[in-house]
């Protein structure tokens, strides 16, 4: 058996020189507002905008499809942990509970977890779905999915995202599966 020779270390300074020189080229403020408006860790918004050479847009587009993909990773964990949040409209007239759930209590106890409880509690108030997600609706009914699924519903504070993609970024930030397990709507006179 031959062996191998070690790396030259004059070779893994030099590597290592041009690693550093490369991630000098991102200024901290670009890593700052990519952090800002993906959620992403700072290492993760540095890389993006490594590989996308400083480009902001592309590199929230390579964070989202990165965020997917962790999402899908996670799907099939347990989600045994989480929260209900109720949200009740001005005025006393409507309000909904829904009940969120991910993996760990400490995740259920997190500002961003809590948010976006309270964000579905909101969107079921408003928006009225019928139900969680697109597998629940009954074989041959006439039905919307994109209307009738929470998961699939445009987000309204982001009429770009739908729900399901709100959760996804969620999971990227907390690094647990969530779920949201069933929701309630009430309405006075209805």
């Amino acid at each position: 058996m031959r062996q191998q020779k070690p790396p030259n270390l004059l070779f893994l300074l030099l590597m290592t020189d041009e690693v550093i020189q490369m991630s000098l080229k991102i200024p901290t403020n670009k890593v700052k507002e990519l952090r800002e408006q993906s959620g992403a860790g700072i290492i993760d918004c540095r890389n993006a905008l490594l590989e996308t050479e400083g480009d902001i847009e592309k590199a929230l587009q390579i964070l989202k499809e990165r965020s997917l993909f962790q999402a899908q990773k996670k799907a099939k964990r347990s989600a045994t942990q989480g929260v209900i949040e109720a949200y009740i409209h001005t005025g006393g007239s409507m309000g909904a509970m829904v009940e969120v759930n991910c993996e760990t209590d400490f995740v259920a106890r997190t500002d961003e977890f809590k948010e976006l409880a309270h964000h579905l509690a909101m969107q079921v108030a408003a928006i009225c779905p019928q139900f969680v997600s697109r597998e629940e609706i009954p074989e041959g009914a006439d039905i919307e999915p994109e209307k009738a699924c929470l998961l699939l519903q445009p987000y309204i504070k982001d009429t770009e995202k739908t729900i399901q993609d709100i959760i996804n970024e969620t999971i990227a930030k907390v690094g647990e599966n969530i779920k949201v397990s069933r929701f309630a709507r009430f309405e006075l006179n209805s």
